[in-house]
């Protein structure tokens, strides 16, 4: 246990120094604030067109925009099935009294966090993990590192260990960093605001019956906690890439093609069922606390939860497989 500790407080040290979990950081104070701003417009907008800060106005304007929308024979079926299900959704909020965005830090936090769990947070997990191993290679640490007198298995565990940790850093820091950011432009309450979740979703069709009223702060804990299950399972498909390419560049490269073609693949393939057992089509779970339609029939939340768990499986077989029996000489 000792020797673990020592371990994996080496990695960590060696991932502080490489200064790239400060980048993320940099990076999401950045952008935030712009995030922040413009949902600010949206709201000032909206008091221009509807001359109230009544929500249910706008929810009301909502519904009647999307139900135009379904009128277009332009628009495909797909999109058409979506939307029906948006306007369900709405007039269901609407019906319980319930706000879906009252503009406050919570909310913004909570509204940030789902859309930033698709890409934003897995690029920032691939930065941070893309050549925890590779990186060895690069820079010619690799032979010494293996000719410790410790097991290879125990060296691969403790950086596996360190990019837990350190994913479960990126995940808190998003949200509390969209917390204190937006809580400038919005004000800090919101925690006890009500939140509606359970919904469950078949093509056109919308299940309320297992929807309930929970409090915000609640929600944003389930919320977290199906963002950070999709950021570890980034971090080992990081480290799986890591174990089997030498160089840094290829490691992040096939990562990025990896996540990026994840998100085309979830708005292009909806006809293509296969594509559901991809890992990075199955990264948006906070969808299905908010009730959006799944990117492709059949998927549900305790199926992309399945799907994920069998790709983290995979990719630690992998990993511990190849490494142990790496032949670092060549």
């Amino acid at each position: 246990m000792a020797s673990m500790y020592r371990l994996v407080m080496n990695e960590s040290i060696k991932m502080v120094k490489k200064k790239r979990l400060l980048v993320v950081l940099l990076i999401l104070a950045s952008i935030i604030p712009m995030f922040a701003y413009a949902q600010m417009k949206v709201a000032e907008n909206s008091l221009k067109q509807f001359g109230t800060t009544d929500w249910r106005a706008e929810q009301r304007q909502k519904i009647t925009d999307y139900t135009r929308r379904l009128s277009s024979a332009r628009l495909p079926d797909e999109w058409k099935q979506r939307i029906q299900v948006e306007v369900k959704v709405a007039q269901y909020y609407l019906d319980k009294d319930v706000n879906p965005a009252s503009p406050n830090g919570v909310t913004f936090t909570v509204e940030f966090v789902r859309n930033a769990v698709g890409l934003l947070i897995p690029l920032m997990i691939m930065v941070i993990a893309a050549d925890i191993v590779s990186g060895e290679h690069t820079g010619g640490t690799i032979k010494l590192l293996l000719t410790r007198p410790v097991p290879r298995w125990k060296v691969l565990l403790s950086k596996l260990i360190t990019l837990i940790l350190f994913a479960s850093v990126v995940v808190v820091a998003t949200a509390l960093l969209s917390y204190l950011i937006s809580g400038l432009f919005f004000g800090y309450g919101g925690w006890s605001a009500p939140r509606l979740f359970g919904f469950s979703v078949t093509g056109t069709e919308v299940d309320f019956s297992k929807v309930r009223v929970v409090e915000q702060w609640f929600y944003l804990l389930l919320e977290l906690g199906l963002v950070w299950f999709a950021a570890v399972t980034v971090a080992l498909m990081s480290l799986m890439i890591s174990v089997l390419v030498r160089t840094t560049a290829a490691g992040m490269g096939i990562m990025l093609a990896v996540l990026i073609s994840g998100t085309i693949l979830t708005n292009m393939v909806s006809s293509w069922e296969t594509a559901k057992y991809f890992f990075m089509v199955n990264l948006d779970l906070t969808d299905y606390l908010s009730g959006s339609t799944p990117p492709i029939k059949g998927m549900d939340l305790p199926f992309s939860l399945s799907v994920l768990s069998v790709w983290v499986l995979l990719s630690v077989l992998v990993s511990f497989t190849v490494f142990t029996k790496k032949d670092v000489l060549n």
